[in-house]
């Protein structure tokens, strides 16, 4: 979603499993976005998915598939996609499509269930 947000017009779709959603909130995404941006936070929004999705515009909106698993232990504490869930479903810009899995973690199982709808997904808006 990061990608697509910065690129206004260049991707019809993209899509995330387990997507960590607002590093800039999150303990692990703090502790990272220091180490590889520095310590100034106002250059930190520019990769954090849900601040970028507060001020998104777009003349053709782009579609964001995020499936998530509801066990997974990081989703409340570090991941945070229920922040870029609200935030992305006040935006027009963003088409979201959540898809909050009953029983998955983030791990290799999970994805590999659920790959194909990734493909299927894109290939609606490249078919």
């Amino acid at each position: 979603a990061v990608v697509s947000t910065q690129s206004t017009g260049m991707f019809k779709c993209c899509t995330a499993f387990a997507p960590i959603s607002n590093p800039c909130q999150g303990l692990w995404g703090v502790k990272a976005f220091t180490n590889y941006l520095g310590e100034d936070k106002s250059t930190w929004n520019a990769w954090d998915a849900t601040e970028l999705a507060k001020t998104f515009t777009s003349g053709s909106p782009v579609n964001v598939l995020v499936c998530q698993g509801d066990t997974d232990k990081f989703l409340k504490a570090e991941l945070l996609t229920q922040n870029f869930v609200d935030v992305a479903g006040q935006n027009e810009a963003i088409k979201l499509d959540y898809r909050l899995r009953e029983g998955y973690d983030h791990f290799y199982p999970y994805i590999a269930t659920h790959v194909e709808e990734h493909f299927d997904y894109i290939a609606n808006f490249i078919c």
